[in-house]
C-alpha cells in the first residue's frame, strides 16, 4: 500500500478521554492507548449459522487481552472491543422477496468492516466468520485495509437424522420435501434437519468459501473443517490465532502478500476438486478485486483455462453433499481439508510455495500439520477420484457471450446425452411465478423442459437472489417422475442446489441480455463439448432484431426499466439497482457500475503451471 491506514490516538484530551475509559473497562494498560490498535471482529445474522460466533469472538478477545502489555513476549498495542457485522439468513429467506438482500449482505459486511478497520485504523485483526456472504465481505475488507489480519471459520453444523428412517438430513433435505403432500412428514424433516448450531455442513457455499479462504492463505487450514461446537474453537484455536497474528505483525506480513494470483488460482482449483458452489465464480472475482486485481477472468484465470482444468485436469475428490453422502464434519474426521490440499499438491495441481497467514508456505503448513493421506471413502485420491472431471463449468454461446453462465456439473443427475442437453423453453418472469407453478401445477412440467427464470439478476431483482427453493422442488419432481427438467436464470443458486441448473446467465434480462428475448417453446441447447449455451431461434438475426426492438419499446414505455423487474423499495435495493456490476465482475455494488479497485496491481505470473501427474497427456499451459 502506498499509505498506511493505521491510526493512533494522539494526546488531545478529547480524543484520549474515551480511549482511557475503554482501557479501564477492558482492563488493559492505559499507557497503550497511543499505540496502534488490534481487535477481533465477527459476523452476525438471524440463523443458526451465526449462533456460535460470539463465543469464539469472546475467547479470541480474551486470548488477545492476555497478550497485551509491555512485557517480554507481549503485544504493546491498544486493544479495542469486539465489533460485529449483520446479514440476512440464506436458509430462512430462500424463496422469499427478502432473499434479494443475501448477496447484498456481502457488500454490507464489506462496508461495515471497512468503516471499523479504517476509522479505528486497526494494525491487526482477527475475524470470525459464518454463513455464506459475510466471510467474503470480511475478506474483501481485510484485503482493502491490508494490515496484518487472519480469519477463522465459525464452523459447520452437524447433519440431522430422520428419527424414523435414520437418513442423514440437512437444510437442503427440508427444501426438497416442500412439495410433499404429507404435512406431518414435512414437519418431521423440518424439526430434525438442523440440530445444534453452525453453518450449512455440506459442500455448499459456506464450506466452498471457507475452503477457498483457507487455501488462499487467510485461514489456517486445520481451522476450516471442525464443526462449530468443536471445543478446539474456543480452547485451542484462539491462542494459536493470536500467535499467528503477532507473527504477521512482527514480520510485516499483510493480506496482499498472501492473496496473490497463484494463491487465488490454487483456491479455485480446490473449489473445482470439492465440487464447490457456483457462487465461487461470483466471490473469486470480488476477492481478486479486493486484492488489487481488477478482472479475475482476464488477469487470474481465463474462462478457457477454467474449463480446460475442469474438463481434463482437476477431478472431484469428495463424496460430499449435496451431490454425495458426507458433510464437512466427516471431512474433519478423516483429516480435514488439508487432506484434499495435500492430494492436489502432490499431484502437481496447486502451487505449494505461496505464503499463508501462519507465516509458512502452503506446503510447509501441510507438512507441519502431519496431514493424513486420503481415506478413499470421504476424500478420494487424484489417481482414483470420486468423479473424473471438476465440478464446475462456465458456458459461452449466444445466451452468455462473456462466459458468465455457470453450471455445477458435479450436481447434474441426468439429462446430458453425449454431453448435450436439448430442451424446450418455459419462461417465468421472476422466481415467484415459478414457485406458484410448482405449488399449484407440478404435473405440467414435462421431460426436457428448460425453465427460464429472468429479471432476478443483480440489477433486475435487484440483488441476485439464490434459488434453493425452486431447484429443490424441481429436483424432487424429477426424481419422483424420472424426468429431467433444466433451469437457467440470470440469478444464482444455493451451493445446495443440484440438477441441471445454470445460473449467472448474462448480460441479465434487466440490461437487455438475450435471456430476456427467449419465448416459450424456443429450443435451448447446453453443449458441454463446446461449453456453450444457445437459444436456436436467437441465432437468426431477423428474429433477434425483432424481439430486441419489442423489448426496447416495452422498456421505453415503462420509463427506462422493464416492468418485470422487481421493486427497489429500500435505499439499499435502489443502490443495487443503480450500481450492481455483472456477475463476471463479482456482482458487487460500485458507483456508476465502474468496478473500484484500491491500489490496483499487476497479476504477476510465477511460472507455476497446474498439472496432473496422473494425466500427463492432458497437461497444458495457458
Amino acid at each position: 500500500m502506498s499509505k498506511s491506514p493505521v491510526v493512533t490516538i494522539d494526546n488531545h484530551p478529547g480524543r484520549s478521554a474515551q480511549t482511557i475509559g475503554i482501557a479501564r473497562i477492558l482492563g488493559t494498560d492505559e499507557t497503550l492507548i497511543h499505540e496502534p490498535s488490534v481487535g477481533v471482529v465477527g459476523t452476525k445474522g438471524d440463523s443458526q449459522c451465526y449462533m456460535g460466533v460470539m463465543s469464539k469472538v469472546d475467547a479470541i478477545h480474551e486470548s488477545l487481552k492476555k497478550r497485551i502489555g509491555r512485557g517480554e513476549g507481549q503485544l504493546p498495542y491498544r486493544l479495542v472491543q469486539p465489533e460485529y457485522t449483520i446479514a440476512t439468513s440464506d436458509g430462512i429467506r430462500n424463496g422469499t422477496r427478502e432473499m434479494r438482500y443475501s448477496l447484498i449482505g456481502r457488500e454490507v459486511t464489506n462496508d461495515a468492516l471497512s468503516e471499523h478497520l479504517s476509522a479505528t485504523g486497526l494494525l491487526g485483526t482477527i475475524a470470525v466468520v459464518a454463513c455464506d456472504k459475510p466471510p467474503v465481505g470480511a475478506l474483501a475488507a481485510l484485503l482493502e485495509h491490508n494490515e496484518p489480519s487472519i480469519i477463522m471459520s465459525d464452523g459447520a453444523i452437524h447433519p440431522g437424522t430422520d428419527p424414523e428412517t435414520g437418513e442423514k438430513l440437512d437444510i437442503v433435505s427440508a427444501y426438497q420435501v416442500a412439495g410433499n403432500p404429507d404435512a406431518e412428514y414435512r414437519h418431521r424433516i423440518a424439526c430434525h434437519a438442523c440440530p445444534g448450531y453452525g453453518s450449512c455442513g455440506g459442500i455448499f457455499t459456506y464450506n466452498t468459501m471457507q475452503t477457498f479462504i483457507g487455501v488462499v492463505g487467510m485461514q489456517p487450514l486445520h481451522m476450516v473443517a471442525p464443526p462449530s461446537d468443536d471445543p478446539r474453537r474456543v480452547k485451542e484455536f484462539p491462542e494459536q490465532l493470536v500467535s499467528y497474528l503477532a507473527n504477521m505483525i512482527a514480520k510485516g506480513i499483510k493480506p496482499r502478500d498472501i492473496v496473490s494470483r497463484d494463491s487465488i488460482r490454487n483456491a479455485m482449483i480446490v473449489s473445482l476438486a470439492i465440487g464447490g458452489s457456483t457462487n465461487v465464480t461470483l466471490h473469486a472475482p470480488e476477492i481478486a478485486r479486493a486484492a488489487g486485481f481488477a478482472d479475475f477472468w482476464k488477469e487470474v484465470m481465463t474462462p478457457a483455462e477454467f474449463n480446460y482444468l475442469s474438463q481434463y485436469i482437476v477431478p472431484v475428490l469428495t463424496d460430499a453433499r449435496p451431490y454425495g453422502k458426507y458433510s464437512m464434519v466427516d471431512i474433519d474426521a478423516v483429516g480435514g481439508v488439508q487432506v484434499i490440499v495435500r492430494e492436489l499438491m502432490d499431484a502437481g495441481l496447486i502451487n505449494g510455495d505461496v505464503l499463508t497467514c501462519t507465516g509458512e508456505t502452503l506446503a510447509e503448513q501441510i507438512k507441519r500439520l502431519e496431514t493424513k493421506p486420503a481415506d478413499g471413502r470421504v476424500v478420494y485420491t487424484v489417481a482414483k477420484p470420486y468423479k473424473p472431471t471438476g465440478g464446475l463449468r462456465v458456458l459461452g454461446g449466444n445466451l452468455s457471450p462473456e462466459f458468465s453462465a455457470i453450471l455445477k456439473l458435479a450436481g447434474v443427475e441426468g439429462g446430458l446425452e453425449d454431453n448435450r442437453f436439448r430442451g424446450t423453453a418455459r419462461v417465468f418472469e421472476g422466481e415467484r411465478g415459478l414457485l406458484q407453478a410448482l405449488d399449484q401445477h407440478p404435473e405440467k412440467f414435462q421431460n426436457h423442459d428448460m425453465v427460464i427464470v429472468r429479471y432476478d439478476g443483480p440489477v433486475g431483482a435487484p440483488g441476485m437472489p439464490e434459488m434453493l427453493d425452486p431447484t429443490s422442488r424441481i429436483t424432487t419432481l424429477c426424481r419422483e417422475r424420472n424426468i429431467v427438467v433444466g433451469l437457467m436464470t440470470d440469478a444464482r443458486f444455493s451451493g445446495g442446489s443440484v440438477g441441471l441448473v445454470i445460473g449467472h446467465v448474462g448480460p441479465e434480462a434487466a440490461l437487455g441480455g438475450a435471456i430476456g428475448l427467449i419465448e416459450d417453446g424456443d429450443e435451448i441447447i447446453a453443449d458441454l463439448n463446446l461449453n456453450e449455451l444457445n437459444c436456436t431461434q436467437l441465432q437468426d438475426p431477423a428474429i433477434y432484431a425483432k424481439r430486441k426492438a419489442a423489448w426496447e419499446k416495452v422498456v421505453a414505455d415503462n420509463g427506462g426499466i422493464h416492468p418485470s423487474c422487481g421493486e427497489a423499495d429500500t435505499r439499499l435495493l435502489h443502490r443495487a439497482r443503480t450500481s450492481a456490476v455483472p456477475a463476471t465482475r463479482g456482482a458487487g455494488l460500485h458507483p456508476s457500475r465502474e468496478v473500484w479497485v484500491r491500489n490496483q496491481r499487476e497479476a504477476t505470473r510465477s511460472g507455476f503451471v497446474p498439472k496432473n501427474t496422473h494425466r500427463p497427456e492432458a497437461n497444458k499451459a495457458f
